[in-house]
């Protein structure tokens, strides 16, 4: 195992050693994103520039359900609060609430017209929340569902200064600051983090509770708190989109080699050949 007091991923911190004395309420931002429902068919719009998202539903992203359910337990077991932030067009607002229907108790959304932005632009609106705030620890997936894109995370810690941990798959909070584990290349790393902090955790770090009637009900009545980031916030960052396309699904081909005892000699030579025979 190793074992470092300060990640070799840290994004200039000038909080080391700072710590903070007795966790008293921990603020935690959650960060998540709408994206399109996986497992369903892809398909782009006719002029090549945009997932064709009308037969789609949306969820928010794996791993950050993941997040929010990190959240919400260690707010239970520390005391604290959870907020939950997304950036997006208004019709975002039903992740806040399925977000707020696990446990987070406030929702944030910095209203965009729909278009997709990329982490530059993402992180550096998402700071001026954090700044404004003063949270103590933003957790976020570990990557999108729809692009897989590791950045925001480590650019939000960038633009912040503070320390940022990836990939985590077990974090607990003292007054000492964020303990962090994750396993990398078979080898399991621990990091120690002062708060703040920014944390971007795994799929799997735990099991997401299902929302509750009076979760749901809640979520439905709690308002939304709304701000638009500022226009050079979102200015583009030196990439052209040229087109989307679909990759070609590879083919599939099932032979039937027969019925019963009598496809026992076929199915011997087909192991045979795949070599699953000694």
């Amino acid at each position: 195992m190793v074992v470092a007091t300060c990640p070799i991923f840290c994004a200039g911190c000038h909080n080391h050693g700072k710590g903070i004395v007795g966790l008293g309420i921990v603020e935690i931002l959650v960060c998540v994103k709408r994206v399109p429902t996986v497992g369903g068919k892809i398909a782009v719009t006719p002029d090549g520039q945009e997932v064709d998202t009308r037969m789609s539903g949306f969820s928010i992203s794996p791993h950050e359900e993941c997040a929010v359910e990190e959240a919400v337990q260690i707010a239970e077991r520390e005391g604290g609060t959870v907020s939950v932030l997304t950036l997006g067009p208004e019709v975002a607002v039903e992740q806040l609430r399925d977000a707020l229907a696990l446990g987070a108790g406030r929702a944030v959304l910095l209203e965009t017209d729909g278009r997709e932005f990329g982490p530059i632009a993402t992180a550096t609106a998402i700071a001026e929340e954090v700044r404004a705030h003063g949270y103590d620890l933003v957790l976020l997936g570990n990557e999108a569902a729809d692009t897989g894109d590791y950045q925001v995370g480590i650019r939000l810690a960038h633009e912040l200064g503070w320390p940022v941990a990836t990939g985590i798959n077990n974090l607990s909070v003292s007054p000492d600051g964020v303990l962090a584990r994750r396993e990398y290349r078979g080898v399991a790393e621990e990091y120690q983090l002062p708060l703040p902090a920014v944390i971007t955790v795994k799929e799997g770090i735990n099991l997401p509770r299902y929302p509750s009637l009076p979760g749901r009900l809640r979520a439905k009545r709690a308002a939304v708190e709304r701000s638009s980031p500022a226009p050079t916030q979102l200015a583009a960052e030196g990439l052209r989109k040229e087109a989307l396309r679909v990759p070609a699904s590879s083919k599939h081909q099932v032979t039937v080699l027969g019925n019963g005892a009598e496809a026992v000699p076929d199915l011997v030579r087909v192991l045979d050949e795949l070599g699953l025979l000694a």
